[in-house]
């Protein structure tokens, strides 16, 4: 059945939050306009004229497709080369979906988006739904098939997996942009004390190359294992074989709501240093190389006024 302009309207009037509900599933957000995509062809196929409450069907239909995804995602997991992170996506970007509160803008963090991916895909869905967007347990048990208690105990159990006993600090971006210089700073210093000094104790750093771009496969643990793994990875020599360039710039920026460095060759972004911030220090250090994953973000640098670089340093 053809759709109607009013029809076609009341989906792009959705898109933006299927588009946000999906990210925060899925971590990627290419995989997010594809499960959109697929769901405005369900919209077009369905017997629209029976359904009583649009938003609630796309929301179901979406989330239904997502979790076909995660359980395929899991067994894909499995197989990646080196250590998986979440797609970075840049401030602005209508990815990120509602910003209102703490526990919206705690959801698509890259910190949650990676720990997320402990959870079993009911539980991932039950948690964005409540947590980021408010749904009702009874709207979100109906739209997996769930008792309302079923869904209040996994909503629960979520919470718990990914309870971690610190709490970020929020920065505005203005303060981002000073993190990232400073933390850009101490990193090219060629002393490993400036940077330890930023880091907490228990620091984590994960890069993900995804087989394309060199990437240690282990994660890095503790302030000066760190200190010195940066250190050698950003020292001129090593970062242009790293990035397979002759001329990188790096820009202060902010990606899913947390300082980053953002290195770009020739308008490409070629890496992204996300740091996890908080009361003890940068927590964890996030950095994203793989070409597949920078795609969206490079078409949102492309569009967006980053000014000047910290440094165009190689």
């Amino acid at each position: 059945m053809a759709l109607s302009s009013r029809e076609v309207d009341l989906f792009e009037r959705s898109r933006g939050r299927l588009e946000a509900i999906a990210y925060r599933l899925l971590g990627s957000a290419g995989d997010a306009e594809d499960a959109v995509q697929d769901t405005f062809l369900r919209w077009q196929a369905a017997d629209r004229e029976r359904i009583e409450t649009p938003e609630a069907w796309l929301t179901k239909a979406l989330t239904n497709l997502c979790l076909t995804q995660l359980t395929s995602a899991r067994a894909r997991r499995e197989t990646y080369v080196g250590q998986w992170l979440p797609e970075p996506v840049l401030a602005g970007d209508r990815m990120l979906g509602p910003a209102e509160t703490a526990e919206q803008r705690e959801s698509v963090s890259m910190a949650v988006l990676t720990l997320m991916e402990r959870l079993s895909p009911n539980e991932r869905v039950v948690y964005v739904l409540r947590e980021a967007f408010g749904y009702a347990h009874a709207e979100i048990a109906g739209m997996l098939d769930l008792t309302e208690s079923n869904c209040q105990q996994i909503y629960r159990r979520a919470r718990q997996h990914l309870a971690t006993g610190r709490a970020r600090v929020e920065v505005d971006a203005a303060a981002a942009r000073k993190i990232a210089e400073e933390f850009l700073a101490a990193a090219l210093s060629g002393d490993t004390e400036p940077l330890v000094r930023l880091l907490a104790d228990d620091a984590v750093s994960v890069a993900d190359g995804g087989g394309a771009v060199p990437a240690r496969g282990t994660p890095v643990v503790g302030a000066l294992a760190i200190a010195r793994f940066l250190r050698g990875v950003l020292r001129p020599s090593t970062a242009l074989r790293f990035i397979d360039a002759e001329h990188v710039a790096a820009y202060a920026a902010v990606v899913n709501g947390a300082p980053a460095v953002v290195a770009v060759v020739d308008g490409r972004v070629a890496a992204v240093l996300a740091l996890e911030v908080t009361a003890d220090g940068v927590a964890a250090v996030h950095i994203q190389a793989n070409p597949a994953k920078l795609d969206r973000l490079t078409r949102e640098w492309a569009a967006s006024e980053p000014g000047e670089p910290i440094t165009a340093y190689w």
